[in-house]
């Protein structure tokens, strides 16, 4: 018998001894030669079958695990690019502030007081350019602050791809590919083993003579050692399936910082992720074990399949080793049992194949959840301890800073629900819908990792709000939705899409774009959906660009949020492309899906480019809107209204501004009598005089009445100015009580009581319902007229209680006018001024007590 080689695998040693043997009995009688050429050799064909067939599988397997890894490759390479793109605007962005900041000292050092001749004239120039100057530096460390967040979102995403690359490439080199060996290797030393065996048997029977040459192959066949054959390939392809080296990360151009920064911004995002993450792989631990359990269970009974012993073989020994009685065989009962084994074999194969990918996939994934939670926690560990460096109340304030400044509305001429989306896009001048930018917006921001985002649905009334404030053009998303809506956020995109007249995909390209599902070729396919997509209109694009490069962005969190590009398609396809009417749904709606899937994968291929179609693109690193992120165009426009032109005034506008301060309600408010006034957030208040530490005289849309002060924001300067105008203002009828309390009745709207929401802090505040100022109270003749005499009494009273007679309006001082109060009139109707330091972040649950609720009508 040949000498067993070290280096020679155990299947090739057991051939080996068999072929010296098979030519030591050549000559061997006719019954051993037709079992030799019947069952043994179709045997030994089922085993080259078996495992040419598993082979073929496993390698399809292998060429889809690889794919998948070069795609986590190609991901981390997007992700470097995007960090290296945004930590250069950073820079950038960092250079101009320092610049503004020279350029603020230089103009602060020339800023000598000038003499005392020369003060009148030269001195609202001279603070108009430093304001200036100030807004600019503002506005360069606003820009500064956003780039460096984006910056350092893109190096976490880009880290946290390191991580997950990482572990993917360790994972299929030291797991994967040992169990694809394994999987390519099912049943084949089983069955070779069994086959031979077979073979000695018969050999047995007919010689006794060859069992030394038996007892050399069952050396052989007792060296049958799958673990040790597999060891001996690794061995000997050493370079081929050794791991390769890790992905090192690469800063960019200085980028010192090295690890996941939780910053104070990001710390609402990502501890919601780690806890996310850690969910998710609790869940995925416990399903990738259950398919583990299944996994092993299918595997033995596979062997047990291969293992069986057919019989056949023996039988034919039986009754006469002549060749009549072999040939007869052929129609025995056992080759009907062994073909009914050969299909459930093969059932069992194809069930094994699919388990080991479930399984090959669930800890591919838990793998890389587990590099990005143990990413998180290292950050989140070290976030705890800079936290204590910088107080949470500071950070708080800021953040309240960043969100309270007044959202303007905006009139749109077309529906926005169920209208055209080009006509749209032309009346508005909104290049993508505010809101499909700002429901994107509060995805990226909070809902990347979101289980379940687009699939499950949201509250419907919270998307009927949050639809109706859309309707109105408000963005109810900058403030007052937490994470707790991210469904409902969701659902109103779908709604949008969906409801739109007509569909956003004609009708005409329904069929064509459906023929695209019939092209093998996925280059192709691609290039058939980009020149139909080429027919729609230029804003219809740039919409549908920003729409799947953004859905493409969610996909590549599948591993957290478990929503796939399929998954994605499943829900999309029915609300961007509605099967025709006349048309089965049930039989298209799976090409539908394919076709939106190809245009989530593909959306850099399918859509132009931004230099061939200009407009918004979306970003995958966002920072929160902040309304103190004013353009150059803004900031001028601001700076031009604060400077002083008291020229241009007219006497009688002068006048009517003396004494009077523009204030903004922050927070809905509704009068509990007829003294005070209901407005709601974002209304316009104007301010006659201070009545108590709680309470202001104003007045609102002609109806005037007591206003909360904890319910509006005022303008700086504001309360000494009042305070100056107050005794001036003491004598008009209307400030007395008396007459506050009558035109409050005649003019007050009809109160309405919007529901409460809870503000992102836990105060309770009022919602964004408001209230008609259309709606007024019919009050009959006869009540009217009692009124009317009813106050009218009460004036008398007052005027003899005070011994005054009549009093007409005083006229205003004849003193130096302010002249900051024209500027705070504007300023209250750009809604642009900052909170003042006595107002809380949001209204005390008990409502402040009226100055005048002492006078009551008896």
């Amino acid at each position: 018998p040949p000498r067993k080689e070290p280096s020679l695998l155990s299947p090739l040693h057991c051939w080996a001894v068999l072929l010296q043997h098979t030519r030591q009995q050549s000559r061997e009688s006719a019954a051993l030669s037709e079992v030799l050429a019947g069952p043994l050799a179709q045997r030994l064909g089922h085993i080259a079958e078996d495992v040419g067939r598993i082979v073929r599988k496993s390698r399809d397997l292998e060429q889809r695990l690889q794919d998948e890894l070069l795609e986590v490759v190609s991901e981390l390479q997007t992700a470097k690019k995007t960090y290296h793109l945004y930590h250069m605007e950073s820079v950038n962005a960092e250079a101009k502030l320092r610049e503004a900041e020279r350029q603020e000292e230089k103009r602060a050092g020339r800023s000598v007081p000038p003499p005392a001749a020369a003060t009148s004239e030269a001195g609202p120039l001279r603070k108009s350019s430093l304001k200036k100057g100030g807004r600019l530096v503002e506005k360069r460390q606003a820009k500064f602050l956003e780039h460096k967040l984006k910056c350092t979102k893109a190096r976490n995403e880009y880290l946290l791809s390191l991580a997950s690359v990482n572990a993917a490439v360790s994972n299929y080199y030291l797991h994967d590919v040992l169990d694809l060996m394994d999987c390519c290797d099912t049943g084949f030393h089983l069955a070779l083993g069994q086959a031979l065996r077979s073979y000695m048997a018969a050999e047995n029977r007919t010689q006794a003579s060859q069992v030394q040459g038996l007892g050399s192959l069952e050396e052989a066949l007792e060296a049958l050692d799958p673990p040790s054959d597999k060891a001996k390939v690794l061995e000997v392809h050493a370079t081929a399936f050794c791991p390769p080296l890790r992905f090192d990360y690469q800063p960019h151009e200085g980028d010192e910082v090295v690890e996941i920064q939780v910053e104070m911004e990001l710390r609402d995002e990502i501890l919601p992720r780690a806890q996310n993450i850690q969910s998710r792989l609790d869940r995925q631990a416990i399903e990738t074990e259950e398919v583990n359990k299944t996994l092993k269970a299918t595997l033995q009974a596979l062997l047990e399949v291969v293992a069986s012993d057919d019989g056949d073989v023996l039988d034919c020994f039986q009754t006469s080793p002549s060749t009549e009685s072999l040939k007869s065989t052929s129609s025995d009962p056992g080759s009907r049992q062994a073909g009914r084994r050969r299909v459930q074999q093969q059932e069992t194969e194809t069930f094994y194949i699919t388990k080991l990918q479930e399984y090959l996939s669930g800890r591919s994934i838990l793998a890389k959840l587990q590099a990005k939670h143990e990413k998180l926690q290292e950050a989140l560990q070290q976030g705890d301890k800079e936290e204590r460096e910088m107080s949470w109340t500071q950070y708080t304030q800021r953040k309240l800073q960043k969100s309270r400044h007044p959202r303007p509305s905006s009139q749109y001429n077309q529906r926005l629900f169920g209208g055209d989306l080009e006509k749209f896009i032309q009346s508005s001048g909104q290049p993508v819908p505010l809101v499909v930018e700002s429901c994107i917006r509060f995805i990226n921001l909070n809902g990347l990792q979101h289980e379940g985002i687009f699939r499950v649905s949201g509250a419907q009334p919270r998307v009927s709000e949050i639809r109706d404030a859309f309707e109105r053009g408000e963005d109810p998303l900058v403030e007052g939705c937490t994470a707790h809506d991210l469904d409902s956020v969701a659902g109103v995109l779908k709604l949008y899409f969906r409801s739109l007249e007509p569909p956003i995909f004609s009708p005409d390209l329904f069929g064509e774009l459906l023929a695209s599902s019939e092209l093998e070729a996925a280059a192709a396919r691609v290039e058939h959906v980009s020149r139909l997509l080429a027919q729609l209109p230029t804003a219809v694009l740039v919409v549908l660009r920003y729409l799947f490069t953004f859905l493409n962005h969610l996909a590549q969190y599948s591993d957290e949020n478990m929503m796939d590009p399929y998954n994605l398609a499943v829900c999309f396809g029915p609300t961007l492309l509605p099967v025709p009417a006349g048309q089965d749904p049930v039989a298209l709606q799976g090409r539908v899906n394919q076709l939106v899937q190809t245009l989530i994968l593909q959306p850099t291929r399918v859509f132009p480019p931004l230099t061939a179609l200009p407009g918004p693109v979306y970003e995958k690193c966002m920072a929160p809107p902040s309304a103190g992120c004013l353009g150059d165009t803004q900031l001028e426009s601001l700076a031009g209204e604060h400077e002083p032109d008291l020229e241009a005034e007219s006497p009688a506008l002068e006048e009517d501004l003396e004494g009077v301060v523009e204030a903004v309600a922050c927070f809905a408010y509704t009068g509990r009598t007829a003294q005070e006034l209901t407005f709601r957030r974002g209304d316009v208040l104007r301010l006659h005089e201070r009545a108590s530490s709680d309470w202001w005289r104003g007045e609102l849309a002609g109806a005037r009445g007591l206003v909360p002060h904890k319910y509006i924001t005022l303008p700086a300067g504001a309360e000494r100015l009042l305070a100056r105008a107050g005794p001036q203002a003491a004598g008009e009828p209307g400030s007395s009580p008396e007459g506050l309390l009558a035109a409050e009745f005649v003019h007050r709207p009809e109160p309405c009581t919007p529901p409460e929401a809870v503000a992102p802090f836990g105060h309770r505040r009022h919602c964004l319902v408001p209230a008609s100022p259309e709606q007024h109270v019919e009050v009959d003749k006869a009540v009217a007229q009692n009124m009317d005499s009813v106050f009218k009494e009460l004036l008398g009273k007052t005027a003899v209680r005070q011994g005054l007679g009549p009093t007409p309006a005083t006229s205003p001082s004849a003193g130096p006018r302010s002249p900051k109060a024209p500027a705070c009139g504007r300023l209250g109707k750009n809604k642009g001024f900052p909170r003042g330091p006595r107002s809380p972040a949001s209204p005390s649950a008990s409502h402040p007590q009226s100055p005048d609720s002492a006078f009551k009508l008896h």
